[in-house]
């Protein structure tokens, strides 16, 4: 792919300008957080040109955004970030992605590094045995199609109402667990089809379960707000989404807003960011459809917890609740939403994409959780399974310039086949092994496609954020076992 050779124009050290002069029809600048150095990698895919052509969306708010992780995607960049007035905006299937609400969930733990040293390999292989995971794979969970509605309307609730995790994750949880104005009817009958055997299930590709411990705290009172109390802790990180669901949920509405677009007269630099109106029919039954895949993922995520803390039960002889296996929190990074933001001094209602990108507010932001409102809302950064992943607190810079926006993980420098090619996946595994890392998944290409060199070092990322300050850093953790679907 060619080197992108556009207009960009200096800020600040962590913030660079396309100007909107560069295409005829953009409606605003793009705005790109990074810092110089990572701006060079970058420009090495067509993303920058996405941000730019974002810009061009009818009812776009502000800048259009990229994240530091930004990477090119279906339409939107992915670590895109766009607002658009629900008076005259549009909602675009692309400003989402195909995997809604992918997402991460974080638990902490009252153990220690040393507690359980020589059982990792024990924990990866309970924990591979007792999830589901990789393509196409099937979950445990048997429901009917009446059952997968209540799902779509109830997210993680309807796990926890069937035993599958405790009351007080959904407190934890962004949305708690569940988006509101979910219509199972706006859903259609393949996507039921595709999404029924595969509740309660990892996924292939960048998802992952991972066992860290934590090796760096960076602001003690924060962490221990959120439960981070110890250098040497241990955490469970989770990353995985609405599956086929959620893809086929994203293909259907593609398909119907490519006829939308023509329908209302709406003019776009790239088919791909096909949108409607969000007064529309079509503007209407794609929110209803992507909340039925939202509330999927939560609850996906929330059957997988409960199976991480019946695995450590199993193999550490004790009860979770003992084991201090608490939820921190859960954060989507593939979602449309609407909510109110200041715009020219008065309270707007928006509808943000965020698609590669985390919702990041501030202190005393009525959505962040009580037990969390003093601090912020914590953003889950994961990196690459050979290094390292952070934890990051939401802040009034955030809300202020990115709609309480930041980034989502490390964004990959290298294509899936590029990755294969670089090295076997038993070559990945043995040097993971030889850093003390134990790696289980389904698929040795997997181990390729998702080696360290395949992604940008995520610490780049995350330094980027708290130098622009639309995050600051609380803790870092690195891998010591991690299963791949």
């Amino acid at each position: 792919m060619a080197e992108w050779t556009g207009p960009i124009e200096k800020v600040d050290d962590y913030r660079w300008r396309i100007p909107k002069s560069y295409k005829p029809g953009m409606r605003t600048d793009g705005l790109v957080y990074a810092t110089e150095k990572m701006l060079k990698q970058i420009r090495k895919d067509e993303s920058l040109e996405q941000v730019a052509n974002v810009a061009f969306l009818p009812g776009i708010v502000g800048p259009s955004m990229a994240m530091p992780d930004v990477h090119w995607g279906y339409g939107f960049p992915i670590g895109g970030v766009a607002a658009t007035r629900v008076s005259d905006g549009v909602v675009s299937p692309g400003g989402v992605g195909f995997d809604i609400n992918c997402g991460v969930r974080l638990l902490r733990s009252d153990l220690t590094e040393e507690e359980i040293s020589g059982k990792v390999t024990e924990l990866i292989d309970e924990l591979y045995v007792n999830i589901p995971a990789g393509v196409g794979g099937e979950g445990k969970i048997r429901v009917d199609e009446s059952e997968l509605k209540q799902v779509m309307r109830k997210g993680a609730k309807w796990m926890i109402e069937h035993g599958l995790g405790w009351p007080e994750d959904l407190e934890v949880s962004e949305e708690n667990g569940a988006m509101e104005g979910a219509d199972p009817d706006a859903v259609s009958k393949e996507a039921i089809k595709r999404g029924r055997p595969q509740l309660g299930t990892l996924g292939s590709g960048n998802h992952f379960l991972e066992i860290q411990v934590v090796e760096e705290i960076y602001n003690p009172s924060v962490a221990a707000v959120f439960g981070i109390t110890q250098a040497g802790q241990i955490t469970v990180m989770i990353h995985t989404g609405s599956r086929g669901f959620g893809h086929q949920v994203c293909q259907d509405n593609l398909n119907v807003m490519q006829r939308a677009i023509q329908k209302y007269g709406i003019s776009l630099p790239d088919r791909q960011l096909a949108c409607a109106p969000v007064s529309s029919p079509e503007g209407q039954a794609y929110p209803a459809a992507m909340a039925c895949a939202a509330n999927f993922a939560w609850a996906n995520r929330q059957a997988i917890v409960h199976w991480v803390r019946e695995s450590f039960e199993k193999v550490l002889r004790t009860g979770a609740h003992n084991l201090g296996l608490r939820q921190v929190y859960d954060v989507a990074h593939n979602i449309a939403k609407l909510e109110e933001h200041p715009v020219d001094g008065k309270l707007e209602k928006l509808c943000v994409h965020r698609k590669g990108a985390t919702r990041a507010f501030g202190p005393g932001h009525p959505l962040v959780p009580q037990q969390y409102r003093s601090v912020g809302q914590p953003v889950i950064v994961p990196g690459d399974m050979g290094r390292y992943s952070y934890l990051l607190v939401g802040t009034e810079t955030a809300m202020r310039e990115t709609w309480g926006s930041t980034c989502h993980g490390a964004g990959r420098v290298m294509s899936r086949n590029e990755a294969i090619k670089h090295m076997h996946g038993s070559q990945v595994q043995n040097e993971l092994a030889g850093r003390g890392i134990v790696v289980k998944a389904k698929g040795r290409e997997t181990l390729s496609e998702e080696a360290s060199y395949a992604y940008k070092d995520v610490r780049d990322v995350v330094e980027a954020c708290h130098g622009a300050g639309i995050s600051r850093l609380v803790a870092k953790m690195r891998p010591l076992g991690v299963v791949k679907g």
